[in-house]
């Protein structure tokens, strides 16, 4: 069964879905889907997969998680014994309502200062309604950018994290589309 739900776990990984029966038939070798049934309820048992309302296997939470192994120091070096202290799931650390979620590309300079590069990915949720000091997906007179929401007053515009760059103040429209909640980097 270990070799089974190891080709599984690399469907998912590779296809970033689980398997159908037939595809499942294609993994194992099995002539018979009351053989794939029978594995899957044995993974599900196992706690790797679960099954949806309609009765898909979905990935249990253990399939996303990634161990935590505690803290590393950025500033002076010091020792650290590794622990396991959790399991983390990115989804759940970076996403708190999924189907107002989305990425996004970064292209540009204009936010570096804030940490954030061309090529790496921004993690944005649907937001009209961001505080002040947010990171922002606008539209902002027909163009679309990512800066800092802020506020003078009643007056509303959006600053970049690069000093090379100017402050944008609306001259028509500003409408606001996300706020940024994670940024991700692949080095």
């Amino acid at each position: 069964m270990e070799n089974y739900k190891d080709r599984i776990i690399s469907f998912y990984k590779k296809h970033r879905r689980m398997p159908g029966y037939k595809e499942i038939m294609n993994l194992t070798g099995f002539k018979s889907k009351n053989a794939v049934f029978k594995l899957i309820n044995h993974l599900v048992d196992a706690g790797i997969v679960s099954k949806d309302s309609q009765g898909k296997i979905i990935p249990s939470r253990s399939l996303d998680e990634i161990p935590m192994l505690g803290l590393v120091e950025a500033g002076f070096p010091s020792s650290v014994e590794e622990e396991m202290t959790d399991t983390i799931s990115i989804d759940n650390y970076l996403i708190e309502n999924k189907e107002s979620t989305y990425m996004l590309e970064v292209k540009g300079e204009s936010m570096i200062d804030a940490g954030i590069h061309e090529g790496d990915l921004v993690i944005v949720e649907r937001n009209r309604n961001p505080k002040v000091g947010d990171i922002v997906i606008a539209e902002v007179d027909g163009g679309w950018t990512m800066k800092y929401f802020r506020k003078d007053g009643d007056k509303v515009y959006l600053e970049p994290a690069n000093k090379k760059f100017k402050n944008i103040y609306p001259e028509h429209e500003l409408n606001i589309a996300a706020v940024v909640k994670g940024v991700v980097r692949k080095y």
